[in-house]
């Protein structure tokens, strides 16, 4: 990107920020992506022209890399160092000529790079929306499925990183790379499939009364999604569970040694002693009781020991123990206690395998959202 498209970006994003939403619509927002952090080191080089780097995009350059050289940057003191010569700056912009791209030791990112200071360096991808999405929906669904599933994934994706902007923002960017927000891997992970769901969804964006939802999804429900208050707590009235084509799907297992398990449930400083019975009713996908919630999930299951007894909600159970989802049944032999269940992910919004298993049957993009997200507007924001 040179200089000026830079500032006219800048512009823009400004302006998207203060103006209505129907005043913005012809432009697209930039998103600031954190790809790493605590960094003492970085290369950076361009596919093709020259890299250039600034302290402030609006003066000239404070360093020019020719084509085909490399641009060390560490930090010594506090202070940056490229290429061993030093630079007075809080932050460094590095921008490739309109022709290339950056890559950063090694990968390419479209976009271009800021460099910040904070405990070494913090490195962050400026990139347009859309070309971020082309780097993250091949890495949260696979490529080789169906169209319309792309499709949804793309516009649940933009949702969620528009809604969730400034999520990072002490950190000095909008979202992480990780799972945590959601995978980016940029140019690297882009393909043909992918990028062309996100290019026939391009700026459209899920609402609920005129506000950007939360569009989170997840891989899969395991036959049925979940209300969002039996996972956060709080009633979100576009989150709400459906019904999947198919039940008990990603079955899986997990067995854990008793010493180890009960080892854990006592970390919290309640005593439990030897096992003696777990009370949580049986599993059916789509039931309710109270102890689990209207999709089957566990709400809370009961240990009962030789010591006392201690009450853990589903949640718990499934960050102590790494389980896939908390739709699950527990059930303890003499040495072992075996957790079997269906499904990954919290199970709210949008199932990736549930959306793949309605595109196959025929649905639209359109209706898969609308059959997640309830009560939502599907509408182009740029």
């Amino acid at each position: 990107m040179n200089r000026y498209l830079f500032l006219c970006v800048s512009v823009l994003f400004a302006a998207i920020t203060v103006l209505p939403m129907t005043a913005a619509a012809s432009w697209q927002p930039e998103i600031t992506i954190g790809l790493s952090q605590g960094v003492s080191e970085i290369r950076l080089s361009a596919t093709n022209g020259a890299l250039y780097v600034y302290d402030d995009p609006e003066k000239e350059p404070m360093m020019k890399i020719p084509q085909g050289q490399e641009l060390s940057v560490r930090m010594m003191r506090d202070r940056f160092l490229a290429n061993e010569k030093e630079l007075k700056a809080e932050r460094l912009v590095i921008q490739p000529e309109s022709t290339g791209f950056v890559k950063v030791n090694g990968m390419p990112y479209r976009g271009f790079i800021t460099l910040l200071k904070k405990q070494g360096m913090i490195v962050v991808n400026n990139v347009p929306v859309e070309d971020y999405l082309y780097g993250v929906v091949p890495k949260e669904m696979p490529p080789s499925w169906s169209a319309e599933a792309l499709r949804a994934q793309s516009v649940a994706a933009r949702t969620f990183a528009l809604k969730n902007r400034k999520r990072h923002s002490a950190e000095g960017f909008d979202l992480c790379s990780t799972a945590h927000c959601q995978v980016y891997e940029g140019m690297s992970a882009e393909m043909q499939s992918t990028t062309e769901a996100v290019n026939s969804t391009r700026g459209e964006v899920l609402f609920y009364k005129g506000a950007i939802i939360d569009a989170l999804f997840h891989t899969d429900s395991g036959g049925m999604t979940e209300f969002s208050e039996h996972v956060w707590g709080s009633s979100v009235p576009y989150l709400r569970a459906v019904k999947e084509l198919r039940t008990q799907t990603q079955p899986w297992s997990r067995t854990v040694s008793m010493a180890s398990f009960v080892q854990k449930i006592e970390a919290g400083g309640k005593n439990l002693g030897m096992l003696k019975e777990i009370r949580l009713s049986p599993l059916t996908v789509g039931k309710g009781s109270t102890d689990r919630t209207p999709s089957g999930r566990v709400r809370a299951a009961e240990f009962v020991g030789t010591k006392g007894r201690i009450s853990l909600s589903g949640n718990d159970l499934r960050s102590m123990f790494s389980l896939p989802s908390t739709l699950f049944d527990i059930r303890a032999g003499r040495t072992e206690v075996v957790f079997s269940g269906y499904g990954s992910g919290h199970g709210l919004g949008l199932s990736q395998w549930g959306a793949k298993a309605l595109a196959d049957s025929g649905k639209g993009y359109k209706d898969i959202l609308l059959y997640y997200y309830s009560g939502v507007t599907l509408e182009k924001l740029y």
